[in-house]
């Protein structure tokens, strides 16, 4: 991705508590959002590892620079061809821990379920939470399907 479009993400969270910053990075609808959700996650990781505290850590710096260039060509008409240069980026983050704990956060990250779990809740008797399984619905609709009668009825005869 072009530096000038990952820069408008990061400018958004520069500064931020991590675990502010990872909620503004999910709601994002920019194409650079999930990259740098990405590297802050890794980041968080890495602070894990070396004895940091979560509820302390905000983003210090980020920064993109840009990268190497690829460039390509599009053939044209007689012959000719336009170039494209296929911009990269390179970001680099560090965070820090602030010396006060931050405030509570304003939302609660849900992990979310695998599909295997998923999939477990769905293959037990009566399904989940006691309801019909999807499946038997599918049956029961498909049987008393009268789109097939609409359909044969509409045809017309040559």
């Amino acid at each position: 991705m072009a530096p000038r479009k990952v820069r408008l993400v990061i400018d958004v969270v520069r500064g931020l508590a991590v675990t502010e910053a990872e909620a503004q990075l999910m709601m994002m609808k920019k194409r650079a959002a999930p990259a740098i959700l990405k590297l802050l996650r890794s980041a968080m990781a890495n602070a894990k590892d070396l004895k940091m505290a979560a509820g302390k850590l905000k983003i210090a710096t980020i920064r993109v620079d840009q990268g190497p260039t690829m460039k390509r060509s599009l053939p044209r008409a007689k012959g000719s061809a336009s170039p494209i240069h296929k911009m990269t980026s390179h970001v680099s983050i560090i965070l820090a821990e602030s010396e006060k704990e931050m405030k509570a956060a304003r939302f609660v990250m849900i992990p979310r379920e695998k599909k295997e779990a998923k999939e477990k809740k769905a293959k037990m008797p009566g399904g989940p939470k006691g309801k019909a399984k999807p499946a038997e619905k599918a049956d029961k609709k498909s049987s008393e399907d009268p789109g097939f009668m609409r359909r044969v009825f509409r045809r017309k005869s040559g």
